[in-house]
């Protein structure tokens, strides 16, 4: 077993200055987890960013093909962690062992992705204007344009995601790409995960050759995170959390001298539209996949779909029983920690009472740690004037909206606030209410889906995981896929350049072989 230190890495070195500690515990006994871990200091975070800044401008000129065998290192050293790691995380989250393993996967596998896209080296768009000194009435001068990276990224470790999410996920490893330092301040709930994967990123570092500082973890509470946000040396904020937490962060990072963007994931209800076309002969189809995919890890999931609305009618009143009957017969779960299943208990009771809302069935446990699921009801009267119901309710609960005719549904659709992901669920006739509903709900989704669930985010190219606020603080990006790393970049150009200061990427004959725009003309040459 891997002995844990309980103490902050900045850059390649161990920090224990603070007197504050904080401890791992298993959400489903309550055991506290050993050891202790020192909560950083204002002084270990002030070092952390310094380090960063200090190596900043050396790593963003380092070749995508350095930086690249630096992300496929730390893969490799987060895999030889090994069992420790597994059994750690599982002890810290209560998720299962075969859920930390695939997540393991997905995390090894963000970082290779990006480890290739950042070796071809075209994400950079480069961008040459040769000069015209012979054009009238003015010569045009030489001008190239690339993207370099922001600077020293701040990222924040996620509670559901304990490590695509976190310490070496996605944020991390696309900043990286990017070529920009990354100081991580890990989740509280599981410090000792954050810790191992925190010491494989800087084996990997040291291993490399990477500047010392390239990579920082500090431990601890809001407070840390404040002070990470409001260092001046910070650039840009990766977050992924609660809407509360995440515009409290976009709040603090706008109100700086220099102001920075924070991409910020921050909550969403995932709506799921039925059709009337797609209940014909598959209600229990439909109520099987939407449970299911509604109690998916203890409805712990960014994309887990708290809204499913429809048309009132005896194939819609049989798929709201069965849902029902599939939560009432789930067993209950642990939540990743007991804050967060303090906080739902606390969330469905208010809906339970809420005047509008109808229990229709309700799962055994939600308490002592366990959460059930539980199915609530209103009609789109009261959902189209009563904003509160759209509020997220973070765990496996769904709140089903009956809707009286198409010209309802049409109207629920006009007054969602923005999501990750919007589902329409149709079948034979549905064509034109599909195509009236999805022409609306491409304005506040990231992703549509047809005839699908939401949960599950596939890594590759065409996903877009960010979608209008308050789902995420700027729709324009996305935190997975290969695009994720445009968030930590910006375009620089250069006019009248010599070709020993130009990037290699722009310099003449092309060294790195990359795509470019030359005299507007995309190619290789």
């Amino acid at each position: 077993m891997i002995a844990l230190l309980g103490s902050q890495l900045i850059g390649s070195r161990t920090s224990r200055e603070g007197e504050d500690v904080l401890h791992g515990v298993d959400p489903a006994t309550g055991k506290v987890l050993q050891p202790a871990f020192n909560v950083a200091t204002h002084d270990e975070v002030d070092r952390a960013v310094k380090k960063a800044e200090d190596v900043a401008a050396q790593f963003s000129r380092m070749s995508g093909v350095i930086r690249a065998r630096f992300l496929r290192r730390i893969a490799d050293e987060i895999e030889a962690l090994g069992a420790d790691l597994i059994e750690r995380a599982v002890a810290e989250t209560s998720l299962p062992e075969v859920r930390i393993t695939g997540e393991r996967g997905r995390t090894c596998a963000q970082l290779r992705m990006f480890a290739d896209e950042v070796e071809e080296g075209s994400w950079v768009d480069a961008r040459i204007d040769l000069a015209q000194p012979d054009r009238s009435p003015l010569p045009k001068p030489d001008i190239r344009r690339m993207l370099v990276g922001l600077g020293p990224v701040g990222v924040f470790g996620a509670s559901n995601f304990p490590l695509a999410f976190s310490v070496g996920g996605g944020d991390t490893a696309s900043a990286l790409a990017a070529g920009c330092p990354v100081v991580c301040k890990s989740h509280p709930s599981h410090p000792g995960t954050s810790e191992l994967v925190g010491r494989a990123i800087i084996k990997a570092a040291v291993g490399e050759g990477m500047p010392d500082g390239v990579f920082s973890l500090v431990q601890g509470g809001v407070e840390v995170g404040e002070w990470l946000v409001q260092h001046r040396g910070i650039k840009a904020v990766g977050f992924t959390g609660s809407l509360r937490g995440g515009r409290a962060l976009y709040d603090m990072a706008s109100r700086r001298a220099e102001p920075i963007p924070v991409f910020a994931e921050m909550g969403s209800v995932n709506p799921v539209f039925v059709l009337p076309g797609a209940l014909a002969g598959h209600v229990d189809a439909v109520a099987t996949g939407y449970a299911t995919s509604l109690m998916m890890g203890v409805g712990q999931f960014c994309t887990n779909p708290g809204i499913l609305v429809g048309i009132a009618g005896d194939d819609f009143d049989q798929m709201v029983g069965s849902i029902a009957d599939h939560v009432r017969g789930a067993d209950p779960g642990v939540m990743l920690n007991r804050g967060i299943c303090d906080n739902y208990s606390m969330l469905i009771t208010e809906r339970g009472r809420h005047d509008a809302v109808k229990i229709e069935g309700m799962g055994n446990g939600s308490s002592s740690g366990l959460a059930s699921g539980v199915v609530f009801s209103t009609s789109a009267a009261e959902f189209l004037v009563d904003q509160s119901l759209q509020a997220e309710v973070f765990g496996p609960a769904a709140l089903i909206v009956r809707c009286l005719n198409q010209e309802e549904m049409l109207a629920v659709v006009g007054v969602l606030e923005g999501q990750l992901t919007g589902t329409i669920l149709m079948g034979e006739g549905d064509d034109d209410l599909g195509r009236q509903i999805h022409g609306r709900l491409v304005n506040r989704v990231g992703r549509v889906i047809f005839n699908g669930y939401p949960t599950g985010v596939e890594v590759c190219d065409a996903m877009q995981h960010g979608g209008p606020y308050p789902a995420t603080s700027d729709s324009r990006f996305t935190s997975v896929g290969r695009s994720a790393l445009l968030r930590w970049a910006r375009p620089v150009a250069w006019q009248g350049a010599p070709q020993g200061i130009l990037p290699e990427e722009l310099r003449d004959g092309n060294p790195r072989g990359i795509w470019r725009r030359v005299d507007s003309v995309m190619g290789r040459e």
